[in-house]
């Protein structure tokens, strides 16, 4: 009975596991100690600092204001788009669905919570596109609407798809 042990360690993973931990140990013995290198002198570099120059953009490139027509517009397609998902998602949890996202599987216990949600999308959205273009990434400030577009369309087909 004391012998049964030592055959349990003795099994092919046991072997396998012990000979690939034996071969490398010699490849970690072959690393140089940093404490045994020569120190490497440390030679003065001159630094050249040029003056920042500001660029002027031509008119019209970077130049627009937030709330132009190509931002209303697609601020109005991202909230019909975001109350299109509120009412499909409403609707199928009422008939018994379940919501595939966790985020808005929270909020959806109730109604209320639900628009909440989508209204809290939409107003994020407007926000990140507004911090987009004051940093003056205007093409992301534009990504972000097109984007939850995008998601708010996918969600509402799979959720027409499968009532």
């Amino acid at each position: 009975m004391s012998m049964n042990w030592f055959r349990s360690i003795l099994t092919p993973r046991t072997a396998i596991l012990l000979a690939v931990l034996g071969l490398c140990r010699p490849g970690m013995a072959q690393q140089v100690s940093f404490s045994l290198l020569p120190p490497r002198t440390v030679e003065a570099t001159p630094i050249a600092v040029t003056p920042v120059q500001t660029v002027k953009y031509p008119e019209g490139l970077g130049d627009h204001r937030f709330w132009d027509r190509d931002n209303s517009f697609l601020f109005a397609t991202s909230a019909a788009f975001s109350a299109a998902d509120f009412v499909v998602t409403r609707d199928n949890l009422r008939n018994g669905g379940q919501e595939l996202n966790p985020m808005v599987g929270v909020f959806g216990r109730s109604s209320a919570g639900l628009a909440m949600n989508f209204a809290g999308e939409t107003v994020g959205v407007v926000g990140l596109s507004y911090f987009f273009h004051k940093t003056g990434h205007h093409k992301l400030e534009r990504m972000v609407s097109m984007l939850n577009i995008g998601g708010s369309a996918a969600a509402v087909s799979y959720g027409m798809a499968h009532r």
